[in-house]
């Protein structure tokens, strides 16, 4: 018997992110993939409304969280993957190119109880990796380019594609950040097209392209292979390098990179607390955009 998860999405209007909760019928066992800690910019306020709402919504269902799955680290929000490991005391899992994200970014935010080696995180995958929520069986794909830690998670017949992939009306993932490229994305989603035509593909966001009039976040691997502006069948590699090379040039870093990146290197945590006993995030000047 086959076995395809329950996929329950969750999407953070401040962000656009989608969150996803998914679990095995047959055991009640969970994950949460790429979940949200809620921050308030103008404030630097944090608050636990949206990984409360998971919690929630995994106790009325019966389940038995056990992962917490990220796709890379986010750049565009702050991750709640601590605050859930410690109230569900579930694993933390992440692709193992972590370590070079952590080489990149700590430097920038002379973050030095950051260690480079990926400790911060319960589970590195590495490509091929495979473990289970339950009856499920989960297959790690390695797919950088948009980072070089962004993974994709097979669940059944599901595919979360974190970043990589947006719905076919909006294309692809930026490549400009440190260790990005836009070669080495394109490969990574022919890796998720070559699944079967009917897995269902889960993204990491939706900034709703104009003409659609609400958030989406499902489509299928036959939907992206015919319809995604981006590399729809037919688009060579070397089209779809020199469009996106020309697009990334025109974006801007996203609005949270700076607070994203500090805590998402570890894993979700705050940097410790200071002499005063206040915990700070930094902002490096002029170190990020155009001079």
């Amino acid at each position: 018997m086959t076995h395809h998860p329950i996929v329950k999405a969750f999407f953070d209007n401040a962000t656009a992110t989608v969150t996803y909760l998914v679990s095995d019928p047959a055991t009640r066992m969970a994950a949460i993939i790429d979940p949200v800690l809620d921050y308030e910019p103008k404030s630097a306020r944090t608050t636990t409304v949206s990984a409360d709402a998971l919690i929630l919504a995994a106790a009325s269902d019966g389940l038995n969280v056990r992962w917490i799955l990220e796709t890379h680290a986010h750049a565009d929000h702050l991750s709640a993957a601590d605050y859930l490991r410690r109230k569900l005391a579930a694993k933390i899992g992440i692709g193992a190119h972590i370590v070079d994200v952590q080489k990149a970014f700590k430097p920038l935010f002379n973050a030095t109880d950051v260690v480079e080696d990926g400790r911060a995180f319960d589970v590195l995958f590495n490509d091929g990796d495979e473990f289970r929520i339950g009856e499920l069986k989960v297959r790690v794909l390695q797919t950088p380019g948009h980072t070089p830690a962004c993974v994709t998670y097979v669940v059944g017949n599901a595919a979360f594609v974190g970043d990589t992939l947006f719905q076919p009306d909006y294309g692809t993932a930026r490549t400009d950040f440190p260790g990005g490229d836009a070669a080495t994305l394109y490969r990574s989603i022919g890796r998720i097209l070559d699944l079967p035509p009917s897995t269902r593909v889960f993204t990491g966001h939706d900034y709703l392209p104009a003409g659609r009039a609400a958030p989406a976040w499902e489509s299928t691997v036959a939907e992206q292979r015919a319809a995604n502006i981006h590399v729809h069948i037919g688009v060579s590699e070397a089209e779809f390098v020199a469009m996106r090379t020309a697009r990334d040039k025109t974006l801007t870093p996203p609005v949270l990179i700076l607070p994203s990146l500090q805590v998402n290197i570890r894993a979700g945590a705050m940097p410790p607390a200071d002499t005063d006993g206040n915990v700070y995030l930094k902002l490096p000047l002029n170190k990020l955009g155009k001079g």
